[in-house]
Order: C-alpha cells, then sequence, then structure tokens
C-alpha cells in the first residue's frame, strides 16, 4: 500500500467541517458513527459520508463496519470511524531532521562508553548512523566505488532520509539547507560536529577513499560539503 503524504493530508484538513470532525473523533476516545460527526458539525449525514470517506482516503481515519453498543440497532450495522493509529504529521519546507538529532541524542545517552565525554558519544552516534546508511546504499552496487559513483549514490541515500542534497558539480554534493536548524544555531559546534560525523559515516559505510566529507559552512545552507578527493588518500 502506498503510504499516505503528509502534505496531502494536511491539506484534506484545510476545510472547516472536515477539520472540525476530524477533531471531534479524535477527542471522542471512541468509535464515532456518521450520525454523530454529521451533528458535531451541523451538517446533514450524507455531506458528511463526503468528508469521512476524504479523511480516510487522506489516512486520517480508519473506517469500522462494528457497531459501538451505544448506537447497535436491530438489522442495522452503521460504518464509524476512528483516528488512523500512528497518524502525526509534520511538514517542513526545507527538510528537517528535528527527530533524527534528537533519536541520537537519545542513542549516545544510552550507549555512552566509560571514559568518553557526552559530547564525543553524540558525534560517534552520529558517526555510527551515517555507516549504517551507507553501508545500506553500498549494498545496491557491486564493484568499485569511485567519485562520480560514490557521490551520486551518497545524493540517493540523503534524499532517501529526507535530506536535501544538491549537486554543485561533477565533483561536490552539498546539503541545500541545514537538517537541524534553528537548532544549529543553539550549540554549533555540537550540532555541526554530528551532521559533519554523520555524513563521514556516510562516506565510510559506502566503502570508498575517492570522496570526503569536509566542513565548509556557507550562507544559508549546511555546514558540510561531500567532495571528491583531488588525491585518493592513503
Amino acid at each position: 500500500m502506498t503510504p499516505h503524504s503528509p502534505i496531502s493530508a494536511i491539506a484534506t484538513l484545510d476545510d472547516d467541517l472536515r477539520r472540525g470532525m476530524y477533531q471531534f473523533i479524535r477527542r471522542a476516545g471512541r468509535a464515532v458513527t456518521r450520525d454523530e460527526a454529521a451533528e458535531a458539525v451541523g451538517i446533514s449525514r450524507k455531506l458528511a459520508a463526503f468528508h469521512l470517506d476524504k479523511l480516510v482516503d487522506a489516512g486520517l481515519l480508519v473506517a469500522d463496519l462494528g457497531t459501538p453498543p451505544a448506537v447497535r440497532r436491530a438489522g442495522r450495522r452503521p460504518k464509524t470511524y476512528l483516528p488512523a493509529p500512528g497518524t502525526d504529521l509534520q511538514v517542513s519546507i526545507p527538510p528537517r531532521r528535528h527527530g533524527l538529532l534528537a533519536e541520537l541524542l537519545l542513542e549516545a545517552v544510552g550507549t555512552e562508553q566509560q571514559g568518553e565525554s557526552p559530547r564525543a558519544a553524540a558525534v560517534r552516534a552520529a558517526r555510527e548512523h551515517g555507516e549504517r546508511l551507507g553501508a545500506d546504499g553500498r549494498r545496491r552496487t557491486r564493484g568499485r566505488i569511485g567519485a562520480e559513483r560514490a557521490l551520486t549514490l551518497a545524493s540517493t541515500v540523503l534524499e532517501e532520509n529526507d535530506f536535501e542534497p544538491v549537486r554543485r558539480d561533477a565533483g561536490r554534493v552539498r546539503l541545500r539547507s541545514c537538517p537541524f536548524h534553528p537548532l544549529a544555531a543553539k550549540d554549533t559546534e555540537l550540532v555541526c560536529g554530528m551532521n559533519h560525523a554523520l555524513l563521514e559515516g556516510l562516506v565510510s559505510g559506502l566503502g570508498t577513499s575517492a570522496v570526503e566529507a569536509v566542513l565548509d559552512p556557507a550562507g544559508g545552507e549546511c555546514c558540510v560539503e561531500l567532495r571528491a578527493r583531488t588525491r585518493p588518500a592513503r
């Protein structure tokens, strides 16, 4: 089944009636019938059915033919609606990875090694995450990975993980914007260090020495750039 787009789901809620019914059903804490949803926003049952079906199509609600005891009647099995489980809509343009940053910090806390500072643990966690991403990308291809191939593969992996890579020229890939903005401004050294470590790990996971991750802050863009090495690393 194709995943529902958060943007499409949010667009579906850009209607006062649908938004009102959705909020009513979320707050009800039980299955809600069409009649109840219609009454909540003051419209006909037929019109409510139209809007409820739109909410189901958007992945915001799930429909069920089961009948709640409160509305059970002989010969009737009214369709009921519940909020879709696990619904958590977030849209950011450009993309931000605040959830990833939180995950990495939690991983750092949970795996901090003896004698390792919290900052070092966070950087390590970011590098290990990048290595996992790189290793996943490496499994998709065979043979030696030169600079061109590595940068193309890295761009694909980054884009699939909701980063925003852009190919400036044949030998460079940047992230168009900081994935951790505006949190990076609160501790630039830590957050940019983690971002750098993540991309270093990505390159390492790809298994190539033809590309390097370089700290190169530029106005309005991410602080890290992937570059083809002018000379292969020894």
